[in-house]
This record gives C-alpha cells, sequence and structure tokens, in this order.
C-alpha cells in the first residue's frame, strides 16, 4: 500500500494551483465566439464547448471529493453509486452563462477543495475508492485527478490536443452522450 507524506501533499497542491493557473488563463483569454465553439472533427468530450468544459470540470471537482468523502468513510468504498452534489449551472445550461461567470465558480469550488484537502492527515490519502471506469484509486490518486483533468480540459480549450489521456479500465465512456440521454430523460418525464 502506498504510503504517503508531506512532500506528496505539497505537490499535489503545487500541480493543482499550476494547472487550474493555466486552464483559467485560457478559458479568460477565449472570446466569446470561441467559448461557444466546437472544434471541427472532435469527438465525445471534445464536442463540449469551453463553456461545457468548465461546467464539466465544476461537476467533476464535486463528484472527485465525493468519492474521496465515501473513502474516508469505508475504506474501498464502491463509487458505483457515489454522486457529487449538483453543480448551479451544469453542462447542458453553460451557454446561456459567460465564461467570467464559470471561472468565478471555479475559484470559489477550488478554494473550498483545498480546504477540504488541507484538513486530511497523511493516512487519509491511503484509503481507497473503487470505480468501474477506474479501478480502486486511493484518495491521493483520486485527488491528483484534479491537475490531471485540468490539464486535459485546458489543453482542449487552447484548441490543441492534450498529453494526458485518463486510464480508463475498459473503454473511455462517451460522457457527452451519456449527458444528452440524460438530459432528454429528464426532459420527456417533465
Amino acid at each position: 500500500m502506498a504510503t504517503y507524506t508531506q512532500s506528496d501533499l505539497d505537490a499535489l497542491l503545487t500541480k493543482m494551483a499550476s494547472e487550474r493557473a493555466t486552464l483559467l488563463d485560457a478559458a479568460r483569454a477565449l472570446s466569446p465566439q470561441d467559448a461557444d465553439s466546437v472544434p471541427a472533427n472532435a469527438e465525445g468530450e471534445e464536442q463540449w464547448t469551453a463553456k461545457e468544459q468548465l461546467a464539466h470540470l465544476w461537476e467533476m471537482e464535486r463528484s472527485y471529493i465525493a468519492w474521496c468523502r465515501a473513502a474516508l468513510d469505508e475504506d474501498g468504498v464502491d463509487l458505483t453509486n457515489v454522486r457529487g452534489d449538483d453543480v448551479p449551472i451544469p453542462i447542458e445550461d453553460a451557454p446561456h452563462h459567460p465564461v467570467a461567470e464559470l471561472v468565478d465558480a471555479l475559484v470559489q469550488e477550488r478554494a473550498g477543495t483545498v480546504d477540504f484537502i488541507s484538513g486530511l492527515s497523511l493516512a487519509d490519502f491511503q484509503r481507497t475508492a473503487v470505480s468501474p471506469a477506474f479501478g480502486e484509486l486511493t484518495v491521493m490518486q483520486w485527488l491528483r485527478s484534479f491537475y490531471r483533468h485540468d490539464r486535459q480540459h485546458g489543453a482542449q480549450i487552447q484548441g490543441r490536443q492534450s498529453d494526458y489521456q485518463p486510464n480508463f479500465t475498459g473503454k473511455e465512456p462517451n460522457q457527452r452522450q451519456t449527458r444528452i440521454d440524460v438530459v432528454a430523460a429528464r426532459h420527456r418525464r417533465e
């Protein structure tokens, strides 16, 4: 089992701050037209606009924290039914909001995330949670997802291929299509 040190924690927080700053700088530099455009020949999550990607990052921030909290409550927990709290601007509503509003939301959310991380003991980072998509990861590994995920979507917002690709245990799920299906089902019930 992995043993994490203060140096590991410091590196985590440094990388989280650096990747988030790069992502937010890229988002702030977008023209309104670029913030709402979809790259040609894009597939899956890359079909999301920059605004939708920002909303996705906000949602995933809450998911990662929910998964970490579940691992703290029960070591080795199955995350199949663990969800993060809803965000006020879900992906499907993001096109109706300015980039600045989404950026401000991400800044505020990250402050809460850093507070959460700062309250953990070094032993807490060793606890695990099991995801159908990623397998068993420690709390530290889940938290490292923050900067890796920022790097991935920051590159997409900048219009380039990311040097980071998630390591799924199976085929990468098409989260964009899944989201479209969920929203369509919700509208049919209304």
